[in-house]
């Protein structure tokens, strides 16, 4: 059985995201015959000679007749050698928020450039975003190299400006591969192309195949158990009167039947009796795998409490700084009040001090702006109503992550990252 691999696309407009996603499909005979047919009637009336693969992934109406990529579209597709969850994002500065949103959970992220521009603004802005975010392994596909001259010379200029850009991010040499592409003509997505002799790489998929990957995106931090509690199974029935589980994802580390925890913030301790699945009953359960445990003790267990391992649970807090990704389009400023959420649990919060902003263009920090702008990056004091337990962020990217939501709308507000992650970049200080 072939393992699993979440990747995602991020680029600027215009780049051909979506032409590569759509390439990925078809090459990997992920499509319907019906669909390419659709695909190619289109593609005709619209006067083009070959099928535009694009139209496989931008599925909106808005999206078609603009020739964008507005919304994550989550695409599936599989190797004899590994199944893969693609999330593709759009390429505009004001849909920033979906490539973090869609880049959260990645891998490994394709991070596209067009041959003929380089290294970009948006290029260097989502980079800094997926170094924060902690994707661990990143490809540069240097696309459209087709239609430019002497592609060797361009082809290195572009990777030589991106490893000084990747290494300032806190990514290693062996974290990060370049590969010129053209997803038009599907030079080197499948196979190796005859019209790059310069290169000597694999292919796209011939990377996205071999790999390595960390399963629970923990990196080399080996957590014990963490389950965010989704909901309390009291079923009160005669076959069950006593029944009493609780379910919920594991978010990091593994548990067995005799395994001794805490539960948080509350801190009562308890022992593992049973793992329930609607499968049958567990021997051991791995992060990821989504399980009702049955404690040993009658333990007063609600929605949004952690089970945690008892030699490394953290330690539940009201107060901690956290650098954020600002994505509400009224800026953030110091006193705001808002919903914080933190893996089922949804408590007040008010944030603190604006500590500092990060501009990925300079890799600078500007200390204590006076405001978060849409798109912004920056570090915040934040205390909630309700103490969290949560990790640190570089730790661990489940329970390290918030969201901030507004209270009157409900509308996701920004992406929290617990800790200072912005340590990770080689970050100076702003004029």
């Amino acid at each position: 059985m072939s393992d699993l691999l979440r990747l995602a696309t991020a680029g600027s407009v215009d780049d051909g995201k979506s032409t590569l996603v759509g390439r990925l499909l078809y090459d990997t005979k992920s499509v319907l015959a019906d669909q390419i047919d659709a695909v190619t009637r289109a593609s005709v009336d619209k006067g083009l000679a070959t099928p535009d693969l694009s139209l496989l992934v931008d599925g909106l109406r808005a999206e078609r007749e603009q020739g964008i990529t507005i919304d994550v579209a989550y695409r599936y597709f599989a190797t004899p050698r590994r199944s893969f969850v693609l999330a593709d994002t759009p390429g505009h500065v004001q849909y920033t928020r979906n490539t973090v949103s869609g880049a959260s959970t990645a891998q490994l992220v394709i991070l596209l450039v067009d041959a003929r521009k380089g290294v970009i603004e948006q290029t260097r802005r989502h980079a800094a975003v997926l170094a924060l975010l902690g994707v661990p392994k990143l490809v540069l596909a240097v696309n459209k190299i087709d239609l430019v001259d002497d592609a060797a010379t361009v082809f290195a200029e572009i990777c030589t400006e991106f490893r000084e850009l990747v290494r300032s991010l806190g990514w290693s040499n062996e974290d990060v591969l370049e590969i010129p592409v053209s997803a038009l003509h599907g030079d080197n997505i499948a196979t190796r192309s005859d019209r790059t002799p310069y290169y000597t790489g694999p292919s796209l998929i011939e990377h996205l195949e071999s790999v390595p990957v960390d399963a629970d995106n923990t990196g080399e931090h080996r957590l014990g158990l963490r389950l965010p509690v989704q909901y309390v199974i009291r079923p009160r029935t005669a076959d069950y009167p006593d029944y009493r589980g609780y379910a919920g994802q594991i978010a990091a580390g593994s548990v067995a039947p005799g395994d001794e925890v805490v539960v948080l913030p509350s801190g009562t301790r308890s022992t593992v009796e049973r793992i329930d699945t609607p499968d049958g009953e567990l021997a051991v359960a791995q992060s990821g795998r989504s399980v009702t445990l049955i404690l040993a003790d009658d333990v007063d267990i609600s929605r949004g409490d952690i089970i945690a391992s008892a030699t490394d649970a953290p330690e539940p807090t009201d107060t901690f700084d956290a650098t954020v990704c600002w994505l509400g389009d009224k800026p953030l400023r110091a006193g705001a009040r808002l919903l914080l959420k933190h893996g089922t649990r949804t408590t007040q919060a008010i944030v603190g001090a604006l500590l500092e902003r990060f501009d990925e263009q300079r890799l600078a920090a500007d200390p204590t702006p006076e405001s978060l702008a849409l798109n912004d990056i920056g570090r915040i004091s934040v205390r909630v109503a309700e103490p969290i337990a949560a990790d640190d962020y570089r730790v661990n990217r489940h329970t390290g992550s918030f969201l901030l939501i507004d209270p009157t709308g409900g509308n996701t507000l920004a992406a929290g990252l617990v800790g200072d992650v912005l340590t990770t970049v080689e970050v100076g200080t702003g004029a």
